[in-house]
């Protein structure tokens, strides 16, 4: 259940070890777990699935985020820059993608208008129309 936010970065629900060969298939790069270890069981913690994602030729990135950490600034810069370096397309992962579209919405603020990151999580199917104050 992959949702596409720019022609580029991607958010999901969790996904499954087994997922990363499909994701290198259709030519992403990146993989972005936002979700803390402490929400989920062994068998989808961080070390899991970094292992599943090296050996499908991805680059993982263990960016675990909690509703405190979503506004801090140095969160939404570390996955705008992540998004920035990757040689492919980026999915990001949480329990329901939301966390991962918040951190992308706000690290496009001041870069897009408030308008277009909006829309662009609405057409992925996330309503951030609450954090317009914040995007510019």
């Amino acid at each position: 259940m992959v949702h596409q936010v720019t022609d580029t970065y991607f958010v999901s629900p969790q996904i499954t070890p087994e997922t990363m060969a499909q994701l290198a298939e259709h030519g992403f790069s990146d993989v972005i777990c936002n979700r803390p270890d402490s929400e989920i069981g062994p068998e989808l913690q961080h070390d899991v699935m970094e292992q599943a994602a090296k050996a499908a030729g991805l680059v993982f990135h263990f960016h675990p985020l909690v509703h405190q950490s979503l506004l801090e600034t140095s969160n939404s810069e570390r996955q705008r820059d992540i998004l920035a370096s990757a040689e492919g397309k980026v999915l990001a992962y949480c329990a329901s993608g939301n966390r991962s579209s918040v951190v992308w919405a706000l690290g496009q603020a001041g870069v897009l208008p408030a308008d277009q990151i909006i829309d662009a999580a609405a057409q992925a199917g996330y309503d951030l129309s609450q954090l317009r104050p914040m995007l510019g």
